[in-house]
């Protein structure tokens, strides 16, 4: 477990299989923010204060957790002031804000809003070298409607054992719509076809 102090009120913990092992967690119940998991971050967030001095007591944090296609975690802890946050007393006690919002694991078909190109194309060049994500869905599809971009994956691999990795990335990136199936006929009537498939890849090869 690697922590790094990126600013007064943010630091960065990294952490591999075997640190969730040992802890007994499989990727699952870490990315699913299970009882097993709040408790680790607390656990986490004691061992930062002891390494690099960062003390979240009587302060409101923001965790958020990244899976990386090498097979570690990136835990990104950032404690609110009362400048920062200044809507909401400091409690007394830290309280963990995970933010996640990944597709759902049962449904074939799933979109994903890109809040610009640029976006889009930096969700492809990072996916570009993980060769074992091309397989997760037979169509790609990506639309332009009412300024935002739209990727549709269509006849998803629910079996794949990258999927949830898979869409933990995507959350970096852009925003799932939990209504994929209805606004995916909407983009099709509506939107404007940018890539008709293999959106990804003609990205990275034409941009």
């Amino acid at each position: 477990m690697k922590f790094e102090k990126l600013s007064e009120n943010k630091i960065r913990i990294t952490l591999n299989t075997q640190d969730l092992a040992e802890k007994h967690i499989d990727f699952h119940s870490f990315m699913s923010n299970s009882l097993e998991t709040q408790n680790l971050f607390l656990d986490m967030l004691d061992e930062a204060e002891k390494t690099v001095g960062f003390n979240t007591k009587d302060y409101k944090i923001r965790v958020e957790a990244l899976a990386m296609s090498d097979g570690n975690f990136v835990v990104t802890v950032t404690r609110i002031t009362p400048n920062i946050d200044i809507d909401s007393a400091i409690p007394k006690t830290r309280r963990l804000k995970t933010r996640r919002k990944i597709a759902d694991a049962t449904s074939t078909q799933v979109v994903y809003e890109f809040n610009n190109f640029e976006d889009f194309c930096s969700f492809s060049n990072f996916v570009s070298d993980i060769s074992k994500f091309s397989t997760i869905a037979k169509t790609t599809i990506l639309y332009l409607y009412k300024e935002k971009y739209y990727l549709v994956f269509s006849n998803i691999d629910l079996n794949h054992p990258q999927i949830d990795k898979f869409y933990c990335i995507a959350t970096e990136f852009a925003t799932y719509l939990h209504n994929s199936e209805l606004f995916s006929r909407k983009l099709i009537e509506r939107g404007t076809l940018i890539f008709k498939n293999n959106a990804l890849k003609n990205c990275i090869k034409y941009f």
